[in-house]
């Protein structure tokens, strides 16, 4: 008995500490994300910032669902073949091989399109160039999901970190040495040297941290005879891969739609306006929203996190316990997830021109935090609706949750669309964007939390919702009067607004002295460890 148990135990450390690796890696990703967007306008200019958001607003819409379906498809597969990993990872890479050159192509031709919607044909190129990185990208991720799916968490972990750090110093790097060198070559591109130079850069770090991964995973073996055990046939993949795909794009695109209508409508403000150099006067905008979208954006990195850690366990539970227990881990988990993500909210509601001056500089915060202080609010609601959705698909309802977020995407393209052309242009018109986003999202929460309750009979208690909506309704009055703190004031504010943000739930009542028993014993573990 005992020499059963020990492999297991084993088995379950190792399964621990790469847990954690890739854990630290995410938080490695997002950290180096956030210094990479704020070090982006200092090397490249502002207005190449806006142009590269334009870009990236596209381009990762498709590297996302290009990344996510890979991973995903391959770790299932490859861990459910056992023996024959390698097969499957040959038999997957041909795949997705093929989905690489059709996304890849898809890119390539929607170019022209995109530049002309957005009345912006410095991106043309750049969107061009990215076609590189979607071509890399398209063959790395399958050889991380193989990784993940053999266990091998640890390399997993690194590549991510090695990933961040070279994309980080190509576009940073590239980008500053075409602002100084290439500015005849981007001029001849239509472009501008900033942008061209960061598109080059991601290309070259993508291709770097490939090699890597091809050096660790390899490429699988073939077979010849029958096909091995657990190696699926092309169609059966691709039945496997498809939902992951759409749902990844829909996902991706609400997360980009708002930035992606507002470059058109402050291009075309622009031109109208008859402004000496319109096409740097919009990106300069796009770049602010940009910032403020860094920031809005915080409580879903989060809670996405979470919700991996907290709701793998529900379709368990539902099968083994019944639906009661389905109900209390579904309250129990989005209790937890609202107090999070306010308390996330709260910081950035309250203080949102210094945290964009920490990062960026007084320049764009001035121009980004009216935005913010809406914007924050909708991406509340979005980290919430993420949070929702996958209790569904936690639960087995992957097509409501999907139906959920095409909706959400196309209610928010409408409000932008309805709302943004009567703003006026600059701030104004990134103000009306932030508006109707937080409108759309805030429907779409409303909408989920109502869907989640009645397949799982319970979501965020009312009590846990109006307290932390009090603490986020204070917050947001606070944010328009407490003033623009120093960078080296700014941190401590911030704490400052999480301490304040504990003690008005602790006052209200929804913090009692269990939950905080529970936070202290957490504590002296990881403390002892």
């Amino acid at each position: 008995m005992t020499e059963t148990k020990a492999p297991k135990q084993d088995e379950a450390k190792r399964a621990g500490r790469g847990g954690l690796a890739v854990l630290a890696a995410k938080v490695f990703f997002i950290v180096t994300g956030l210094v990479q967007q704020a070090l982006l306008p200092r090397f490249i200019s502002q207005a190449d910032y806006g142009a590269l958001s334009r870009v990236l607003a596209v381009s990762n819409v498709l590297n996302n669902v290009v990344v996510s379906s890979s991973t995903q498809g391959v770790s299932r597969t490859v861990a459910a073949a056992g023996a024959h990993s390698s097969e499957a990872l040959r038999a997957t890479l041909r795949v997705h091989g093929v989905v690489t050159l059709i996304f890849v192509a898809l890119l390539a031709l929607s170019a022209p399109f995109v530049a002309h919607f957005q009345q912006a044909p410095e991106v043309l190129s750049p969107l061009l160039v990215m076609t590189g990185v979607l071509a890399v990208y398209g063959v790395y991720a399958p050889l991380v999901g193989y990784l993940n799916g053999r266990g091998m968490f640890t390399k997993q972990a690194a590549l991510d970190m090695i990933a961040a750090t070279l994309r980080t110093l190509g576009l940073l790097g590239l980008g500053w040495l075409f602002v100084k060198n290439a500015g005849a070559l981007a001029a001849s591109l239509g472009t501008s040297p900033g942008v061209l130079g960061a598109a080059v850069g991601a290309v070259l770090a993508a291709t770097g941290v490939f090699s890597v991964a091809l050096r660790w995973a390899g490429t699988g073996k073939g077979w010849t005879g029958a096909r091995p055990a657990g190696v699926p046939a092309a169609r059966a993949y691709v039945s496997l891969i498809v939902p992951v795909m759409v749902a990844q794009l829909f996902t991706n695109g609400l997360m980009q739609a708002d930035i992606f209508l507002l470059g058109r409508y402050l291009s075309l403000a622009a031109q109208n306006a008859n402004l000496a150099d319109a096409s740097k006067a919009s990106n300069e905008w796009v770049g602010a929203y940009r910032a403020a979208q860094l920031f809005a954006f915080l409580p879903y990195q989060l809670l996405f996190s979470v919700t991996q850690v907290l709701f793998p366990m529900l379709a368990r539970a539902r099968a083994e316990e019944g639906e009661s227990r389905v109900a209390e881990l579904v309250a129990r988990g989005s209790r937890i997830g609202a107090i999070i993500c306010g308390m996330l909210v709260a910081v950035v509601l309250a203080m949102p021109e210094s945290l964009i001056k920490f990062a960026y500089g007084a320049n764009i915060a001035k121009q980004g935090a009216p935005a913010l202080h809406v914007l924050a609010l909708g991406q509340t609601c979005f980290a919430m609706f993420g949070l929702a959705t996958t209790v569904l698909v936690s639960l087995g309802r992957e097509r409501v949750a999907m139906a959920m977020t095409a909706m959400a995407l196309g209610l928010l393209a409408t409000v932008c669309f309805v709302v943004i052309p009567g703003a006026d242009f600059g701030a104004p018109q990134l103000i009306s964007a932030a508006t109707a986003t937080t409108v759309a999202l805030a429907v779409a929460l409303v909408v989920s939390a109502a869907t989640v309750k009645r397949v799982a009979r319970a979501f965020v208690p009312l009590k846990t919702a109006l307290r932390v909506g009090l603490c986020v309704a204070l917050a947001f009055f606070a944010g328009s009067h407490m003033p623009v703190f120093s960078k080296l004031v700014t941190p401590v504010a911030a704490v400052m607004v999480v301490l304040a943000y504990f003690v008005v739930l602790v006052v209200t009542g929804e913090l009692g002295k269990d939950d905080l028993s529970l936070v202290a014993s957490i504590a002296m573990r990881r403390a002892k460890r």
